[in-house]
């Protein structure tokens, strides 16, 4: 490299330079954004990671500069020694549109194909192509800004931990595959033939060994792997901030980390987060939003009006009822007018994808009521509905009517749906929510058996335990959710710590004795020498940068991500492996049927 500089050492970043610098010789090294040559008068706006600098090539000025910026190209990498001058022209769009580099030397350090992606914001390259030439993608200054917040995410939280007394300790990557929860990425052992590691979904298990062990508030920010299916929030690798702490209650976990966040948005993004935050139990999160993480930036929410029309003569409303479902509805505020009899046919379509059989509506316009059920509906229910769900002219009530589960996803989702094509969301604010008191267990129909809502060592309310075995459905975790702008941005509980109690949550989750020895034996052995009360939670660190830079896009703010197939298109990942290496590990690839 000192070669390649001849010894030339920058001075300034392109970006930093201001007015208090006029007058002084700076040496500013970047790539090209844009060249415009004027005869005498060549002008490059070079950029680095901190902004955009404005040269001008003068051949008066420097001749032997002037003729070789004659050559130079978009994306070229310059190294450019120059004195500070008052722009002439002022740009009120950059934060250096008031100064401007008459360049006296010049070094083209890189040349530059063109590039097959523009580097600039407004660049309208589809992902696919951004993804594979991400190194182009990663210069844009937006994406650049990302990262930086990143950092400065990573950088206050660590300055917090530190602060309060915790400990960063590093949990293996290679470790045993689990039996609950998403799919392990599975990793084949050369020196083990026929065994295999998993790469950790989380550290849990070992954070909680770590409290065992003494250490008492521990945090890491850590790679963590899930061989499931992607969505725009989701990547196959991602990030926790990890965190757990002894001797502690679910009020002491949710406390700390109100002023970690707090801390991070105020200095990040400069946001002043209200604590203490707000709560709501799981029961009425669902019953209110249809969601465990709902968004609170705009109102919307479901009305039940089960007690309205469960004698009514609308055979779908009261058959429904009869047989234990539910009959919910969203009144639509003041949004008749808004939404058409065509697009109440979309949002029924749209209901259907969550497994409503329909949409019931109500829309009170005019001086009337519109809606296909009303001649199925008495005077007094129609009244009764309407009173209940505080409608009033101007109003569009919908209703979905079906098992409780179908009723929360589809209008849950419905709200969402309709808020943004309203343009009801306030983008500018953070609405932070905890959600507590989640369900210890929920009932997989595939398997035929309960399984643990968040995951085994979950501990149940104290007023619970009695029924783990006898009614599981009605248990109820000491468990919490960090909930933002309708993201689960974080969620953890306070764990089992009691030998006793660990071995009857397995054996209420299905597992014998000796299964739950054979899979966890290490871990329940461990609680036999002693184990604190503890508790903690699990950042998605990617989460929390992409809602503060304002991206629905989790790729936006993971350096190299994988596509929703889990492909890397820079690095064609994942590959083959040669025959020498499948022999090494003792593995046969059997044909895919096409």
């Amino acid at each position: 490299m000192g070669e390649a500089l001849n010894g030339l050492k920058r001075s300034h970043y392109c970006g930093k330079l201001r007015e208090s610098n006029i007058g002084e010789t700076v040496t500013l090294m970047g790539w090209v954004q844009k060249r415009r040559n004027l005869g005498g008068l060549i002008f490059v706006d070079l950029r680095d990671r901190e902004g955009i600098c404005q040269i001008i090539f003068d051949n008066d000025v420097s001749a032997t500069a002037f003729e070789k910026a004659s050559d130079i190209r978009g994306e070229y990498v310059l190294a450019v020694t120059g004195k500070v001058a008052q722009r002439q022209s002022v740009n009120d769009q950059l934060p250096t549109g008031q100064i401007e580099v008459f360049a006296e030397t010049l070094k083209i350090l890189c040349e530059s194909e063109v590039p097959p992606i523009h580097v600039e914001d407004n660049d309208d390259a589809g992902e696919r192509l951004r993804l594979k030439y991400r190194y182009l993608d990663l210069r844009k200054p937006k994406m650049q800004r990302n990262f930086i917040t990143r950092h400065k995410v990573t950088s206050v939280a660590r300055r917090f931990f530190d602060a309060n007394g915790f400990i960063d300790v590093e949990t293996p990557m290679l470790t045993k595959p689990t039996p609950e929860g998403a799919r392990d990425y599975l990793v084949p052992s050369r020196v083990n033939p026929n065994r295999f590691y998993a790469l950790p979904q989380s550290p849990q298990l070992f954070k909680q060994l770590l409290m065992v062990s003494g250490f008492d508030r521990y945090y890491q920010i850590t790679k963590c792997f899930r061989d499931e299916d992607l969505r725009a929030d989701r990547q196959p690798e991602f990030t926790q901030i990890d965190i757990e702490m002894s001797f502690v209650d679910e009020d002491d976990v949710m406390n700390m980390n109100e002023q970690l966040l707090k801390k991070i948005f105020k200095e990040v993004a400069d946001f002043d987060v209200q604590l203490p935050l707000r709560r709501l139990t799981y029961k009425e999160a669902m019953e209110r939003f249809g969601s465990d993480k709902p968004d609170l930036r705009f109102g919307f929410e479901l009305q039940s009006v089960n007690e309205v029309v469960k004698d009514c003569d609308f055979k779908v409303f009261k058959d429904t009822v009869a047989n234990g479902g539910d009959v919910r509805g969203i009144n639509f505020k003041a949004h008749a007018e808004n939404i058409s009899r065509k697009e109440i046919g979309k949002l029924e379509d749209f209901v259907k994808t969550y497994g409503a059989k329909g949409l019931a509506w109500i829309k009170l316009s005019g001086g009337e009521v519109q809606s296909p059920i009303a001649k199925f509906l008495s005077e007094e229910t129609l009244a009764g509905i309407i009173k209940t769900m505080n409608g009033e002219q101007g109003d569009l009530l919908v209703f979905v009517a079906d098992k409780p589960s179908v009723v929360f996803d589809s209008l849950g989702a419905l709200r969402c749906e309709v808020a943004k094509k309203l343009d009801a969301i306030d983008k500018s604010k953070y609405e932070f929510l905890w959600v507590t008191d989640f369900p210890l267990f929920e009932y997989d129909e595939e398997e035929d058996r309960y399984v643990a809502k968040h995951h085994p060592f979950t501990s149940p309310k104290d007023e619970d335990v009695a029924k783990l075995e006898s009614d599981p459905a009605n248990c109820r975790a000491k468990a919490y959710d960090i909930v933002l702008n309708g993201y689960e941005i974080g969620g953890g509980s306070i764990r089992i710590h009691d030998s006793s109690v660990q071995e009857r949550m397995f054996k209420a989750l299905g597992f014998t004795e000796e299964e739950a020895n054979e899979k966890f034996g290490f871990f329940i052995d461990a609680f036999k020498y002693g184990a604190p009360p503890h508790g903690g939670i699990a950042y998605g660190l990617d989460r929390i940068v992409m809602l503060i830079v304002g991206t629905e896009n989790i790729r936006d703010v993971i350096a190299f991500p994988k596509t929703q197939d889990a492909k890397c298109l820079l690095t064609n990942a994942p590959g083959e492996a040669d025959d020498k290496q499948l022999n090494e590990l003792y593995l046969k690839i059997t044909p895919v049927e096409k």
